[in-house]
């Protein structure tokens, strides 16, 4: 007997099928207006917009350091793509790029709608080298900076320490990190073995890549076109204002509806409120990253200060594997475009349906050079001092307050973009642009526990 429509199970299809096509066009117009089409391939880009690119993948090579661009950093329009990722290097981990004291909130949430611990810390950040141009011209082996991590909360976390040395790597030297923890139960400092770069944080969407920064020597750059990004990190319906810290220790509750991609002092917003972007992507070059969990990297750098707003990263097979946004604000002006700092960052592991955010606020200059081998030291953990007596108030209070996930604007670049999620993660996008916020139950559909796997973060 065929099937009526009121059957169920045709009910169930039909639904599934109506929200996957509104699905995408809530994902693609999401929660702020904008043009019908913002990304331009590289066959549309004007003449005028071509004067600041250099199309050419292979250009000369720097005489001493051969995997090197020959043009000196920060190097000048027209720009290759590679140049490009240089220059957001500066700026890709969820860390500002000069000596300075952060708070920190990171949370997740899951699908199902539970918030996977409320992670708070204060992390003391000690550069070396200003800039990545002086990063580039280290020896491999060499340290460039070095972190103090202390948890605050949860309760049974406070104490905990961590400390941190990154080094300069190249095909030969490829350790990045040196890493101690100290528990103030046991009271020992333990050396921690080098983590794996695909491997997850416990309960988080991001690995140690995602939280580390790329290398851009590793990787081809290719441009592929430029885009407007009218937002990246949206906050829900349900949350007015976010309590955020100043450098000197003062809060204050800021209206989350103002809150700006690149902060209040950026000087390229378009009329529209638009942020221009070159989009570029990243291939894992194989004589560097022969095995590498990425099959391929896609940018969007701002065309001002080269600030890496979002990226996707896909699977070997090349499907859409996450999504990271971030706002980002001018706190130190006299520093131009290393003195923006990062608000907010977001991953989001689509095929977990896994959310992660980290918000960071007060970020205090400091000038360790004088003691910087007293705090920074695996000896300093057992003291207990914390780096800061302040604490962040920035945490999501509750599931529905937790910020969106991710347009996924399905037309744009689709020879270089393929996005498969389940219909139940389409329905779940297709609720949550509808409602404003998160929604956690669709379709009567039973819930998925909490994601398993990952390392510990620390």
């Amino acid at each position: 007997m065929p099937l009526h429509p009121a059957c169920p199970r045709v009910r169930l299809v039909l639904w599934s099928v109506i929200l996957l096509v509104c699905s995408l066009g809530w994902a693609s117009a999401g929660l702020a207006q904008s043009p019908a089409k913002t990304w331009k391939t590289l066959d549309e880009l004007s003449a005028q917009a071509l004067q600041t690119l250099d199309l050419r993948t292979t250009t000369p090579r720097d005489a001493q350091i051969p995997y090197l661009p020959a043009e000196a950093y920060p190097f000048s329009p027209p720009y290759t793509a590679e140049e490009l990722a240089y220059l957001a290097f500066d700026l890709d981990a969820p860390r500002p790029r000069f000596s300075h004291i952060w708070l920190s909130v990171v949370q997740s949430m899951t699908a199902d709608g539970h918030i996977l611990g409320t992670l708070k810390n204060n992390t003391a950040i000690l550069y070396h080298p200003a800039d990545g141009g002086a990063l580039m011209r280290l020896p491999a082996g060499q340290e460039y900076m070095r972190g103090l991590l202390q948890f605050t909360n949860p309760p049974a976390a406070d104490g905990r320490q961590s400390l941190w040395m990154e080094y300069r790597t190249d095909q030969e030297f490829t350790k990045k990190q040196d890493r101690y923890s100290y528990t103030p139960a046991q009271r020992r400092i333990r050396r921690q073995p080098q983590p794996r770069r695909e491997t997850r944080f416990l309960n988080d969407a991001q690995t140690f890549d995602d939280l580390q920064g790329r290398d851009p020597w590793e990787f081809s750059w290719q441009l592929i076109g430029t885009d407007v990004l009218y937002d990246t990190v949206r906050f829900p319906d349900t949350r007015p204002t976010i309590t955020l810290t100043r450098p000197d220790g003062s809060s204050y509750d800021q209206d989350t509806t103002q809150i700006k991609m690149m902060g209040e002092g950026y000087p390229a917003y378009r009329p529209d409120g638009g942020v221009e972007t070159y989009v570029v992507e990243a291939l894992p070059r194989p004589e560097w990253l022969s095995d590498y969990y990425c099959g391929k990297l896609l940018y969007w750098i701002d065309t001002q200060v080269f600030y890496p707003l979002r990226v996707e990263q896909y699977d070997r097979d090349g499907n859409l594997l996450l999504v990271s946004e971030r706002l980002a604000r001018q706190e130190y002006p006299e520093d131009g475009r290393l003195g923006y700092t990062p608000l907010i960052f977001l991953f989001w592991r689509t095929d977990l349906d896994l959310l992660t955010a980290g918000v960071h606020d007060y970020h205090k200059k400091m000038d360790w050079q004088s003691d910087w081998e007293t705090y920074f030291s695996p000896e300093f953990l057992r003291r207990g001092w914390l780096v800061s007596p302040n604490k962040t108030y920035a945490d999501v209070p509750r599931p529905d307050q937790f910020y969106l996930r991710p347009q996924l604007y399905p037309d744009k670049f689709p020879n270089q973009r393929h996005i498969r999620l389940t219909p139940r993660v389409t329905a779940r996008i297709a609720a949550q642009e509808r409602a404003g916020h998160l929604v956690f139950e669709v379709n009567d559909q039973p819930s998925a526990g909490p994601p398993t796997g990952g390392s510990r973060r620390e």
